[in-house]
């Protein structure tokens, strides 16, 4: 559905009119099923369009912890909840047998981000960290709906130049995360809505995590041949 006079027929509350509770409700339900049906056609282009650089991201990722390093994780509003999600999928993972590995989110320190956004900037908010933190041979992954976030931009180069492979997951068109030449593996939902986007950044990283600890597992001769677990 789109335009306004789609909205307002969907939605006629919204809008100082109303509707007889069976036809109100035939609406939400037919609502519900248009939903439904986006959100599968755009995960289902997302990874027909993205399949290999997922694959090539978690090789990549996967060497990183085979060298010792750690995995770094960045966004905001929403995308910082998934940037916590990452952190703990890695740190904590929930499927018997597999090991944690370190991983750390560079949203969750409140105090950290309030001092460096009162005194320089809240574009330089994961920059500080990354800078203190990083090393070379870690990863660093950031998350934005648009691709544009000037603060997750500014960390990419900095972990860029320090040698930090950095992966991206954007939606739209990439935004700067494509094009800024920063980001070594951008994942792009093609949708401009957020919440679809949202919806396939959580599939994404949840594969990127089960496909890293496979390719752990054959490092040490068990990795199992199904599939993924998540």
């Amino acid at each position: 559905m789109s335009g306004n006079s789609d909205l307002k027929a969907l939605y006629p509350f919204l809008h100082g009119g109303q509707q007889e509770p069976a036809r109100l409700d035939a609406a939400l339900m037919l609502s519900v099923e248009e939903k439904a049906r986006d959100s599968r056609e755009t995960n289902a282009r997302f990874f027909a369009e993205n399949a290999q650089v997922l694959v090539a991201a978690a090789k990549a990722i996967a060497d990183v912890y085979r060298n010792g390093g750690r995995l770094f994780s960045m966004g905001n509003g929403g995308s910082s909840c998934d940037a916590s999600h990452v952190a703990v999928e890695f740190v904590h993972p929930i499927t018997a047998g597999r090991p944690a590995l370190a991983a750390t989110n560079l949203v969750a320190d409140l105090a950290m981000i309030s001092a460096v956004g009162n005194d320089l900037g809240f574009e330089h908010v994961f920059v500080r960290q990354i800078v203190a933190q990083g090393r070379k041979g870690d990863a660093l992954i950031g998350i934005s709906t648009s691709g544009n976030s000037s603060n997750l931009m500014a960390a990419f180069a900095q972990a860029r130049e320090m040698g930090i492979v950095t992966i991206g997951l954007a939606g739209g068109d990439g935004g700067k995360m494509k094009t800024a030449g920063v980001v070594d593996y951008c994942l792009v939902v093609p949708t401009t809505s957020i919440h679809r986007t949202q919806e396939c950044h959580v599939t994404a990283y949840h594969i990127l995590w089960d496909l890293v600890h496979t390719l752990l597992a054959d490092d040490r001769g068990s990795a199992r041949t199904r599939g993924a677990a998540a």
